[in-house]
């Protein structure tokens, strides 16, 4: 246990000093929520209603851009340079390396949740019950589950160029089509149909019916647990025939 701490503890710090990740994973989501509620603003909604809304679309988008960005770029950077390697000649389990990670990740998702949460009530005066802050927050740490399970896939990768640009196409494309920058409902009934069934959407659907007073649906949590399981074996598929090449 004692190994497993200071491994997510190293872990914690590496990733609140990267740069990278303080962009991407909390300066965007904030400029972005700054953009679609206080300077492109409309009428046609109730402006509280939508303010709590993107709220949680960019928590979510915080959230899933570091399961996907930050963990995979990380896990392939390591093995580059050689820091996978020097770690089987120590011992460190791969349990309590990729347990570390883990851990360290989830803590980070929390932080940046917190930091997202503070930043709405200050910049529009978000107002919930304390149930759906909490709620919300278990959801989204919760559901981030699938999109890091995502994240050690891209972590197969054995080049860091390739991992960055196919990371940066799917969490852009997941948070478009998924609903997270503009609802579903604007989109043409095509665009629809494929977000409907993509874990972004579903990720951030549970966070936008629970704010407002539903429970998160069921169709959302299988949708999500189909994609963690598929994530995790293909994941495990490829690092088993990795090490047999």
């Amino acid at each position: 246990m004692s190994m497993l701490l200071a491994q997510s503890r190293v872990e914690m710090l590496r990733m609140s000093r990267n740069v990278y990740f303080v962009f991407w994973s909390l300066l965007m989501p904030v400029l972005f929520y700054i953009l679609y509620t206080r300077i492109f603003t409309t009428d046609a909604v109730d402006a509280q209603q939508w303010n709590a809304h993107y709220l949680m679309s960019m928590t979510c988008f915080s959230v899933m851009g570091s399961s996907i960005m930050t963990l995979g770029i990380r896990l392939v950077q390591e093995r580059v340079h050689g820091w996978v390697t020097y770690l089987r000649v120590t011992p460190l389990p791969n349990s309590i390396y990729f347990g570390g990670k883990m851990i360290g990740q989830t803590f980070i998702h929390l932080c940046s949740i917190i930091i997202i949460f503070i930043s709405g009530y200050l910049i529009n005066g978000v107002s919930l019950m304390a149930s759906q802050w909490i709620g919300s927050a278990l959801w989204i740490l919760a559901g981030s589950l699938p999109f890091l399970a995502l994240g050690t896939c891209i972590g197969t990768f054995r080049r860091v160029d390739t991992a960055s640009g196919l990371s940066n196409a799917l969490y852009l494309s997941l948070a478009l089509l998924g609903g997270m920058w503009m609802p579903l409902d604007v989109m043409p009934d095509w665009l629809r149909q494929i977000g409907s069934w993509l874990p972004s959407h579903s990720f951030g659907n549970g966070a936008w019916v629970l704010i407002a007073g539903d429970m998160p649906h069921m169709r959302d949590i299988l949708l999500l647990a189909a994609y963690l399981v598929g994530f995790m074996l293909l994941s495990t598929y490829i690092r088993s025939k990795q090490k047999e090449a």
